[in-house]
């Protein structure tokens, strides 16, 4: 979850611990460094936990052999930009790395990465993955290069409390935007002092802008980004530009954050630990995730937070069919290019990635599992009220193009937003700007048809 100047002269300063932190002084062949993201909320330690307890096991296992846990606490965007530069050195390189999988392809282009399609082919977990998930992990060139420890899903959550003070349902079951836009006028007028919604916007919220946010609008439009048939990326979208204008729509009529808020990397902590705790937000476009924080291991236990919490499908634009759309991605375990000890840290991902370890991790974390063993584990499917639901959005879920040039257009995306987030573009200008980056960015290989479902 690199863009202003400023924080890109804090990065470098912060960049300092962990590129020290995996220096090879001292390394040896009986040692493996393992590169993740530890969240920039402090109480937010699922992963440290997880990692924390494997390692215990791991080294209590293998005698002799060292794990070092090289925690990166950065917001997404920060955290890529972060990983990518260690992965560049040999002296800075972990052995495995915590890899979004939408960045599979451009890191195997960069260099990043090592095939480890030997290694699967003899692992006798590999075959309870689903197929869904090992494409998610595999390159153009048809190679594996990570194991993949999850899936999610997105829709809609909302706070039945200030649905109830607005005069809407507890059962809530949104048919179109002019649903969302509705509700979120309602709790405007009735409930006032409450944020009515956040959809996720600007450079400093990355992925959670783009993909969370814009794409949530655009997959439910007739058009999407990139033309599978053609090969090619859509630009001109009808759909592009009405995801633009909702964004105006709900920025500049007071739906929705300021700008100010909407555009802090912070918002995601802010909703899931503030606002959705002391009734200061309607809802909220978000993941299948945001209930880990209220859990007894989150970062905000909060008991009842179920029976005041409600979930709901994203509708699509007008109510055509499928009727709701979500958007799906995921993380793996990749062995870096300049590993030292690849050996050993694919012993550790095997250990790591057991269906009791599986189970309790997605089980804490809130992830959507991708393994068919664990999707039957009576203890994963009884861990939170929502994992059914959030599970049956897999059906209508859409991923993003796993091309190299996706991350560079997903910039464009979230500068786009922010510019109609603030007023400073029109839908229409953010639209014509952006088809001029991505011409740029793919070479000119876009096509302007619309409806390319």
């Amino acid at each position: 979850m690199r863009f202003r100047s400023i924080a890109a002269l804090s990065l470098a300063g912060a960049m300092l611990v962990p590129l020290a932190a995996c220096s090879s002084s001292g390394e040896s062949k009986n040692e493996i460094k393992i590169a993740y993201q530890r969240a920039t909320d402090n109480n937010s330690r699922v992963m440290d936990n997880f990692l924390t307890g494997v390692k215990k096991e791991f080294e209590k296992a293998n005698p002799g052999k060292k794990v070092t846990l090289v925690p990166i606490q950065a917001t997404e965007n920060d955290y890529y930009t972060k990983l990518d530069l260690m992965m560049k050195s040999p002296r800075t390189a972990p052995d495995l790395a915590y890899e979004d999988t939408f960045l599979i392809n451009s890191d195997i282009k960069a260099g990043f990465l090592q095939p480890i399609d030997s290694r699967v082919k003899s692992w006798d977990q590999w075959p309870q993955f689903q197929d869904s998930a090992k494409k998610a992990v595999s390159g153009l060139d048809g190679k594996v290069y990570g194991v993949p420890d999850g899936t999610d899903t997105r829709g809609i959550w909302y706070d039945k409390r200030v649905f109830a003070k607005a005069g809407l349902p507890a059962n809530w079951q949104p048919k179109s935007w002019d649903d969302l836009l509705a509700a979120a006028r309602a709790i405007k007028k009735k409930a006032p002092g409450v944020t009515p919604m956040s959809i996720y916007t600007g450079k400093a919220n990355g992925e959670a802008a783009s993909m969370q946010g814009f794409e949530m609008l655009l997959y439910g439009t007739d058009d999407q980004l990139y033309n599978p048939q053609q090969k090619k990326w859509v630009t001109g979208s009808k759909g592009f530009q009405d995801s633009m204008s909702f964004l105006k729509t709900i920025y500049s009529t007071g739906l929705a954050p300021k700008p100010s808020q909407a555009l802090d990397a912070n918002i995601g902590t802010n909703i899931a630990t503030d606002w959705f705790p002391n009734q200061k937000i309607g809802f909220s476009i978000d993941g299948s995730w945001l209930a880990s924080t209220w859990l007894k291991t989150g970062a905000k236990p909060w008991a009842d937070w179920s029976k005041n919490i409600g979930w709901t499908a994203m509708p699509t634009q007008h109510g055509q069919a499928p009727g709701k759309t979500s958007m799906s991605g995921g993380w793996s375990w990749a062995i870096t290019r300049q590993a030292k000890n690849p050996d050993l840290a694919w012993k550790f991902i095997t250990a790591m990635q057991t269906e009791k370890n599986a189970a309790k991790y997605d089980n804490s974390a809130q992830n959507l599992t991708v393994r068919k063993d664990v999707a039957a584990d009576p203890s994963y499917l009884a861990a939170a009220p929502t994992v059914k639901f959030f599970t049956d959005l897999v059906a209508s879920t859409h991923y993003r193009p796993a091309y190299a040039e996706y991350p560079k257009v997903s910039t464009v995306i979230q500068e786009q937003m922010e510019a109609v987030t603030t007023g400073s573009s029109s839908p229409t200008q953010a639209t014509a700007a952006y088809d001029k980056a991505v011409s740029d960015i793919v070479g000119g290989k876009t096509t302007k048809e619309s409806g390319t479902k």
